[in-house]
């Protein structure tokens, strides 16, 4: 929790159980400690990505106000689940009787005279509950019918050799087993190569926004 001499602010990390393709939202909790009218306006490093209801908005004196973060459905996972998106919250004493639709960009110029807190926020990915790990994720998208054939093909050659092992082997049977072995192995490889070039294309994504704070106005 922030403590400043206008607003409480709870939490100070934006908390997003992480999954793809899914809108998240989570929310801050703004309690105003003084007995005057609080402006306050939330800013992103990342506009696009998020949706702030409300952005701006009047916290009456001694009064709690809620605002909801919510991000965009994710296509990609970022790499190391790690978030570089920073927000920025803005309050400022307002005029009593002031309403959402009286504030202005005005109110919280410092270069006016304003008296301006600031407080920054950032971004933190949790995994939910019924949620699997980026390498699993990973594991989960090579191609199932690969795996299934190769191994098909390893239980049928292993059936083969325990039924040879109870007979006499020929040099053409030592033969046989030796090239089912070297295409076992073959294709336990080349499914292990495809599933950590497909967990390495996951982790390679890197989030390197510039943190300049916009207002954020879907």
């Amino acid at each position: 929790m922030s403590t400043g001499d206008l607003l409480n602010i709870d939490p100070l990390e934006l908390k997003f159980p992480f999954e793809l393709r899914k809108q998240i939202s989570c929310s801050l909790q703004l309690s105003n400690k003084t007995d005057n009218h609080v402006a306050f306006k939330v800013k992103t490093t990342n506009p696009k990505k998020y949706c702030v209801r409300p952005n701006t908005g009047i916290v009456l004196p001694r009064s709690t106000c809620e605002v909801i973060v919510t991000m965009q459905a994710q296509k990609e996972a970022p790499a190391d689940m790690q978030c570089k998106d920073k927000f920025l919250l803005q309050s400022v004493k307002a005029p009593d009787g002031v309403t959402a639709k009286d504030i202005t960009a005005e109110m919280f110029n410092r270069e006016a005279g304003n008296v301006v807190e600031e407080c920054k926020l950032r971004v933190v990915y949790v995994f939910s509950h019924q949620q699997t790990s980026p390498s699993q994720e990973g594991s989960e998208l090579v191609p199932r019918g690969s795996i299934s054939d190769n191994s098909e093909f390893v239980m049928a050659a292993r059936t083969f050799m325990d039924q040879l092992d109870t007979q006499d082997k020929s040099p053409e049977a030592k033969a046989l087993i030796t090239k089912l072995t070297d295409e076992k192995n073959k294709a336990i490889q080349q499914n292990n190569k495809l599933r950590q070039e497909l967990v390495s294309g996951i982790w390679s994504f890197l989030y390197s926004p510039a943190l300049i704070f916009s207002d954020n106005c879907l």
